[in-house]
């Protein structure tokens, strides 16, 4: 089964730009690419054909009109599902593409969703919702500026890239979607926030306490669990477990250890315990999901 992390630097005659973007084309029903998961944010529109993707354990069908949007870390493989030429656009970027500068605190709230990998979020943006706003031009005029790169293009990109994950967010706000973003998050907050995230995602396999993390952080286990459930609407426990679910899932779809060595590699004491964790967080066994990969990869 295939599978992969994809570490692609986007460099063209050895300058490194922080996006990438291009047109993909598939005449006939096949495999466009396989299992893969990367650290950069995926946008793709449909320009004609329908394709199929499978996304953060499920399945969707996109067409004409129809763009979809992959977060960072996401396990997905995408596949041409008419007889015809199936052609789509594909932006990718580096979540700091987002930011005003690396410093920016505040615009954090507003990358949060596109970088935690939320399974709640809208992945699936049809044509009924896009056509008759800024997105089908924006995104033309994104892969216009990168294959034209006339002066001052970068910036062209940077722009238009955010004023479509604006329209993505307060599309999220007017459907009433909770994304936790009027939650007021200073410098330190933030500052935080990212030592947790560092230091989960480094020892995710090993025993992480919350009095740890209140140690890192320099303040008392009880301010640590009230400030970390506010900042980021679920408990440090449930974070963890999210975080160790996410792992499991690449390594499901990248690997053929079996589920109990993959819920030891990722941290759980248990098999059954890992089984009960992976189905409230994604709707389905461990081996289902698998299934479910290698049966979309067969089509």
């Amino acid at each position: 089964m295939e599978g992969y992390l994809e570490n692609e630097k986007f460099i063209e005659d050895g300058i490194s730009y922080p996006f990438r973007t291009h047109t993909q084309a598939i005449e006939g029903r096949k495999l466009i690419v396989g299992s893969h998961y990367h650290d950069h944010i995926e946008i793709l529109f449909c320009l004609s054909g329908r394709i199929n993707i499978f996304l953060d354990g499920q399945g969707y069908v996109f067409g004409v009109g129809d763009m979809v949007v992959i977060n960072s870390m996401e396990v997905h493989n995408i596949f041409a599902a008419s007889e015809g030429v199936n052609k789509y656009i594909v932006i990718r970027f580096d979540p700091e593409l987002l930011y005003t500068t690396t410093q920016s605190v505040f615009e954090s709230r507003y990358v949060l969703p596109f970088t935690m990998k939320t399974s709640i979020h809208q992945k699936l943006f049809t044509y009924e919702e896009t056509a008759d706003t800024p997105i089908p031009d924006l995104i033309k005029k994104i892969l216009l500026e990168d294959q034209k790169k006339a002066y001052g293009f970068e910036l062209a990109i940077r722009t238009y890239i955010g004023e479509v994950f604006l329209w993505i967010l307060r599309s999220w706000q007017e459907k009433g979607l909770d994304l936790n973003l009027t939650q007021a998050l200073d410098k330190t907050n933030i500052e935080r926030l990212q030592k947790v995230f560092d230091y989960v995602d480094e020892h995710f396999d090993q025993e992480i306490s919350i009095q740890d993390m209140a140690k890192l952080c320099a303040v008392s286990y009880s301010y640590f669990s009230r400030f970390f459930k506010s900042a980021m609407n679920r408990n440090f426990s449930a974070y963890v477990n999210f975080i160790r679910i996410s792992k499991a899932e690449s390594l499901l779809t990248t690997s053929e250890l079996s589920v109990t060595d993959i819920a030891l590699n990722v941290g759980f004491s248990t098999t059954s315990y890992f089984i009960e964790q992976f189905k409230l967080y994604k709707n389905m066994t461990p081996k289902r999901f698998r299934n479910n990969f290698q049966t979309l990869e067969q089509i």
